[in-house]
């Protein structure tokens, strides 16, 4: 039987329940999930909300890429609660950084996703998420960053302008109702990387709720990182 993918489906992937070791001395617990059958084409390293407004590693978007991409588009996805966070995997060691200290954990991510051999590596970052990609992903082995719902408010503007020239993407999503930073004022503050990709989300909002915006978010992924995965199907047997 075939059925809608919806908000809570969880679709066939070899997941791995992780551990990521900071530099700083910290264990920070997370979950990797690849392909059921193959090699994953690219990876998503996904840095998720806000962790004093409720982010962790289960938040939406972040779960549902972790519940559906393996299967739909060949990615590895890597999620993982930031230093202080506790979700049902787990608590990670540590404080809230602020965005700062959050650097060691980026690493350790991607320190991770090396070892194990994942390829053509991606930063997803959502809201706070997004910060921590634009202050310290330049110093990593990644393709570039997907930023969704970027609000702009720790990354100084020489942080961003040290995109420029890069040599890494710069995808930014950007819904039109968000609750931060609208399309036309995101339109100003990231003319300092003039690669970047712009994305304009009609209705879209700062939380992206609703199984058209995940579906939307999800399509902008994947057309970065395995275009020939696309469209994506919208239904599953057993979903």
């Amino acid at each position: 039987m075939t059925d809608l993918i919806r908000g809570g489906s969880l679709l066939p992937a070899r997941r791995e329940n992780i551990e990521l070791s900071t530099d700083d001395g910290l264990t920070l617990v997370g979950e990797l999930s690849l392909p059921l059958e193959r090699d994953p084409v690219a990876t998503l390293i996904c840095l998720h909300p806000l962790p004093t407004a409720g982010g962790f590693m289960d938040s939406h978007i972040i779960r549902k890429a972790a519940a559906r991409l393996p299967a739909l588009a060949d990615l590895a996805v890597l999620r993982f609660n930031f230093r202080g966070v506790t979700s049902p995997r787990g608590t990670s060691e540590g404080s809230f950084g602020h965005g700062d200290a959050e650097r060691f954990d980026l690493a350790a991510a991607v320190r991770f996703a090396e070892q194990r051999g994942l390829p053509n590596r991606w930063l997803l970052g959502w809201s706070f998420g997004t910060e921590v990609a634009l202050k310290h992903g330049l110093a990593h082995d990644v393709v570039g960053a997907i930023l969704l719902s970027p609000p702009l408010h720790r990354t100084s503007d020489d942080e961003l302008a040290a995109w420029a020239g890069s040599g890494k993407r710069l995808v930014v999503v950007v819904p039109e109702l968000d609750d931060y930073l609208r399309p036309a004022e995101a339109e100003q503050r990231f003319a300092l990387v003039p690669e970047r990709e712009l994305v304009a989300v009609e209705g879209g909002k700062h939380l992206w709720v609703g199984e058209n915006q995940t579906f939307r978010v999800l399509t902008e992924v994947v057309e970065r990182l395995n275009p020939a995965a696309l469209p994506l199907p919208t239904t599953w047997p057993g979903a």
